[in-house]
């Protein structure tokens, strides 16, 4: 009687979980609209999580044309993507992926009014941005560049000047380029200038139509993207943020010791460390482990789910657990799970972030800065990891220096300067002077000279520099360990 009891009370309490447990997608279509299709299960998966790691394909085409939540990541930080990868089904990474860039693109779309008019109501001021990479790894600090965004901004204009373009065949891609956006809460126009072609690509567009035109039809991937996701490692980073705490760094003696200022750029900042911060990589390996002492982690090992063959075992279920035991908190499944076997090596590796809060700063960081970098984080991973960053609780002041770490061997050191200084350190070249515009003498809204103008569609979900640089750091420490293991699938929680 108590099993029938406990049955009846999960079934109750999660009603589209047992649905797609069962894989009755018919009964699922006709529950969705009464239910909370994001509720989580005991174990930290909601039904479109569930529906994957068990790979049901129908569950899953019922819950993506519902609009269930694409790109939540599950109890242990995966994403539905990655549960979908590890399927090995090309019918289900299709499905994810679809359904994930149409969601990215059309948000990214939906969001530019609002940007554009917080970017328009804040003051106008020129900036520039120093970005700086570097490594305690020889191999690689060798490829870490650095460079300097210039940012012009007046009313809804804004002007971005970049020489860092991209990572290509384990090569930084540079050249000078600028980009301009000019817009209102209907329509934008965005044109980007090659200074070194002397070619200026623009576009102009109405948002609305534009957000028209981004169907899920137009997000379709080819046989190529699914096969390069199913054959590919795949390589993320997580940054743990939910314990991180600003703490003061200090200078001087013992017993004489004082919070530590320094000068940045003309303004006084206090200098403080984030404590607590965390990346944690889990990784899907074969025998050997290249990294284990050369990135200094901790790392706990935790093998296959075991040889357990029961009567109701399955491919997405090997061990045969229950829905009672699974949708039981209380129940401890110990290394037993849902979905196929892994063998994960779990590192984590501890951080230390560093601030520069200056109160004497005359921008806002909310009103001035932070619209800019959302804006440049739609087609900017970097921009991306900064703007996630710049939203943790900061203490007063605005950061004129950050320091912060991207991966486990390469940190970001971010300085703000030159602020309502339209001024370069570049010499007064006549050839340059030709291809460059002058920051003294346009606005942000003017462009450049160019010998030739041409549009081309940009709401197409670019690929992620940040993959390209984590490979090349891969292969790097590959090269120096001597040899080439096979690994499977490298996933490192983002």
């Amino acid at each position: 009687v108590s099993s029938d009891n406990d049955s009846e009370d999960f079934r109750l309490k999660f009603p589209l979980h047992c649905l797609v447990w069962e894989n009755d997608y018919r009964s699922l279509e006709k529950e969705l609209p009464t239910h909370n299709k994001e509720e989580v299960d005991p174990r930290g998966r909601t039904p479109l999580h569930l529906a994957v790691s068990l790979g049901h394909l129908e569950s899953v085409r019922v819950l993506l044309r519902h609009g269930a939540e694409v790109t939540k990541e599950n109890a242990k930080n995966w994403t539905v993507l990655q549960e979908a990868v590890s399927t090995g089904d090309p019918e289900m990474v299709q499905l994810v992926l679809q359904r994930r860039d149409y969601l990215k693109a059309s948000t990214a779309l939906g969001g530019v009014p609002e940007l554009l008019c917080k970017i328009r109501e804040s003051p106008d001021f020129y900036m520039e941005m120093k970005w700086e990479f570097t490594s305690w790894i020889p191999l690689v600090s060798r490829v870490c560049p650095s460079d300097v965004c210039r940012i012009w901004k007046s009313g809804a204009s804004l002007r971005v000047d970049a020489t860092l373009l991209g990572f290509e065949n384990m090569t930084w891609i540079r050249g000078r380029r600028s980009y301009i956006f000019k817009g209102d809460d209907s329509c934008a126009e965005l044109m980007e200038v090659n200074h070194d072609e002397e070619v200026v690509d623009t576009e102009s567009f109405d948002i609305s139509r534009e957000i028209e035109e981004v169907t899920l039809d137009s997000m379709q991937p080819n046989e190529q993207e699914v096969a390069k996701r199913l054959t590919t490692p795949i390589i993320n980073t997580f940054l743990d943020t939910k314990d991180i705490c600003f703490e003061r760094c200090k200078s001087g003696i013992w017993g004489w010791r004082t919070d530590r200022t320094e000068v940045v750029n003309g303004f006084e900042a206090k200098v403080g460390a984030l404590s607590d911060q965390t990346d944690t990589a889990a990784l899907e390996l074969s025998e050997r482990n290249i990294l284990e002492s050369f990135l200094g982690t901790v790392e706990q090992q935790i093998s296959a789910q075991g040889d357990l063959t029961l009567e109701y075992a399955t491919a997405t279920n090997p061990t045969a657990i229950t829905p009672e035991e699974y949708f039981n908190p209380d129940f401890d499944l110990k290394d037993r799970d849902i979905g196929r076997p892994i063998e994960l090596t779990i590192r984590t590796q501890r951080f230390k972030g560093t601030l520069w809060m200056s109160e004497e700063h005359p921008l806002s960081l909310v009103e001035q800065v932070t619209p800019i970098i959302d804006l440049m984080a739609r087609t900017s991973t970097h921009f991306a990891r900064l703007r996630d960053f710049i939203t943790l609780r900061f203490p007063p002041g605005f950061p004129v220096k950050i320091e912060i770490p991207l991966f486990h061997v390469l940190n970001a050191r971010i300085t703000f300067g030159n602020v309502n200084q339209c001024s370069t350190e570049e010499p007064a070249d006549a050839s340059k002077l030709a291809a460059t515009p002058s920051p003294t003498d346009q606005s942000p809204g003017e462009g450049s000279e160019a010998s030739g103008t041409h549009s081309a569609p940009r709401h197409q979900v670019s690929n992620h520099d940040e993959e390209l640089l984590q490979f090349a750091i891969h292969q790097s420490l590959l090269e120096s360990s001597g040899y080439s293991p096979q690994v499977r699938y490298v996933c490192v929680r983002m």
